[in-house]
């Protein structure tokens, strides 16, 4: 088979060769062939993908032995080769959609600019094609897509759309740089389909996640880096079953899967059982036929909550998953106090939230936390870690302050040397301990996470999950843990909600609800949840995943 691309030896390095991000990678790509670069952030997966379509930055100095997409020499290229290569020869699909879409273009327009750079169609036969491109990456009314502007477009949509921007040259290959990180595992399938349906075309994939169920479903061969060195590599089958590598070895077993409940998932031992939950002490969280409504414009309200009721158990996690605009999030809000039910109650410990007023309130608030997403953007970034910390213990004195967030710090696996840091120059793992830490200052019941590992890589994310189980053994803190991910959820919580609509369409013990769902939507996000094969022993005699 003639590889569409070959690159050989690859290395890329910036500031005169002051820093190497990427050494010595090697690799060809096949027609209908998918090579998966894996790793976690730093790991030099997208300087690579940049280096192949020459946009890896004025900073960088690549190199390569080889390096040709056919007959093209692409190490040879000026900016001008380039143009020509971008789009028609390979198509890139980034992640952030609403960031690469251009927000003052209507779709179409960003969809048909490769068709005019590379002349496939006339001016005149370019609408056509828009839609009709629009309508084979699964854009439901194209006419009326294609007259919209980003923003007015679901995630799902806009990553349909920045597909087919990728595809409107017909490039033979395209390059998917974290496709689906954090959209909806419904939507996530979809886009996993339509990436496979390009395999099927004859076209060659480079795909870059750091999800390796992800790359579990569409990979044919794996390369995994590590600090820009490849440490191991194969085909997909013997890479994620049989790794070699400890690396590997340690990626897979930080991926939650229904084995590894109760376990670890950095190390793989147990983790200390939790006390027993007592349902006939009164809820640290009662919620009771909660209603939210919006007004929406020309739609008039939107209910975004629906009638939601649970109660919330000290030291219970409770998991609540559902699509986007399912209420998840409205939700949380209503709980934390920061938005009122148009109906319905929130009582915290007995106390209803809308009856508390003045210091009373205040001392309630301090009992329920939040762990949000994005923690650097939480963070006021002139502050220091020791001032977002110290800024939930003002009353007490300036030394024992600084004695507290220390602790509080090594309660989450950090040390005092962080205490003068800014936010930009700590890792996101990191960023999200401080989070977690700051929310621990004022020794809640309850804390609320929203999306607080969707944005995390998956060894990081398997840090933050531990942690969070740790805590919650040791302090009894409740967690409302909202997240999109089943598998995570599946992995972290006791109970479980899914919502649909605003709506709780199905509710109870997180095993049953995963191993028997009652519900058709349930049943069809479990379906949509991509999955790793099982795990073999390793010739060195080391289990797979399950390492």
């Amino acid at each position: 088979m003639t590889a569409l691309l070959r690159v050989r030896d690859l290395s890329v390095s910036f500031d005169g060769g002051a820093s190497t991000v990427v050494r010595g990678i090697s690799f060809d790509v096949g027609p209908g062939e998918c090579v998966a670069l894996v790793g976690e952030s730093g790991s030099g997966k997208s300087v690579t993908a940049r280096a192949l379509l020459g946009v890896a930055g004025r900073r960088a100095t690549v190199a390569a032995a080889e390096m040709r997409w056919r007959d093209a020499d692409l190490a040879a290229l000026d900016e001008r080769g380039w143009r020509r290569v971008r789009g028609r020869g390979i198509g890139l699909v980034l992640q952030d959609a609403l960031g690469s879409l251009d927000p003052l273009r209507r779709v179409g327009a960003e969809v048909g600019e490769a068709m005019a750079v590379h002349r496939i169609v006339t001016a005149a036969e370019r609408p056509d094609r828009v839609r009709r491109l629009l309508a084979e990456v699964g854009v439901p009314r194209p006419e009326l897509r294609a007259r919209q502007f980003p923003n007015e477009l679901s995630g799902g949509l806009r990553q349909r759309a920045l597909i087919a921007s990728a595809l409107a040259g017909a490039p033979e290959i395209v390059i998917a740089d974290e496709p689906t990180t954090a959209l909806d595992v419904t939507v996530q399938a979809r886009i996993l389909d339509l990436l496979a349906a390009l395999k099927t075309q004859g076209k060659g994939l480079v795909l870059i996640s750091h999800d390796l169920a992800v790359v579990a479903r569409l990979a044919d061969r794996i390369l995994v880096l590590r600090a820009g060195d490849v440490v191991e590599a194969g085909d997909a089958s013997g890479v994620l079953t049989s790794p070699r590598h400890e690396y590997t070895r340690q990626l897979l077993r930080s991926v939650p899967r229904p084995a590894a409940k109760g376990r670890s998932l950095t190390s793989g031992e147990p983790l200390p059982e939790p006390p027993p939950i007592d349902r006939a002490r009164t809820p640290v969280v009662a919620v009771s036929s909660v209603v939210k409504r919006f007004h929406a414009g020309g739609r008039g309200q939107v209910t975004a909550v629906d009638g939601v009721s649970f109660d919330l158990a000290p030291g219970e996690i409770l998991g609540v998953v559902g699509e986007s605009g399912s209420g998840k999030s409205t939700l949380a809000r209503i709980v934390l106090g920061h938005a009122r039910p148009d109906a319905g109650e929130v009582r915290i410990d007995g106390a209803r939230w809308t009856d508390v007023r003045g210091r009373e309130l205040r001392t309630l608030r301090r009992r329920i936390q939040t762990v949000s997403q994005d923690p650097l953007g939480s963070f006021d970034p002139r502050y220091t870690v020791a001032r977002i910390i110290g800024e939930a213990l003002a009353g007490l004195p300036r030394r024992a302050r600084r004695a507290r967030a220390t602790a509080l710090l090594e309660s989450v696996g950090l040390g005092a040397e962080h205490l003068e840091r800014k936010p930009s120059t700590l890792s996101g793992g990191q960023r999200q301990r401080v989070a977690i830490a700051r929310a621990l200052a004022t020794g809640p019941d309850v804390l609320v996470c929203d999306e607080a590992v969707s944005a995390l890589d998956v060894t990081v994310q398997a840090q933050v999950l531990d942690l969070l189980e740790r805590l919650r053994t040791r302090t009894g803190v409740a967690i409302v843990f909202i997240s999109h991910d089943l598998g995570v959820v599946h992995h972290i919580a006791d109970r479980v909600l899914v919502m649909r609509d605003g709506r709780v369409v199905e509710e109870g013990r997180v095993e049953d609800v995963f191993t028997n769902p009652a519900h058709d939507y349930t049943r069809s996000l479990l379906a949509a949840i991509p999955t790793l094969p099982a795990p073999v022993r390793s010739p060195g005699g080391h289990p797979g995943a399950s390492a």
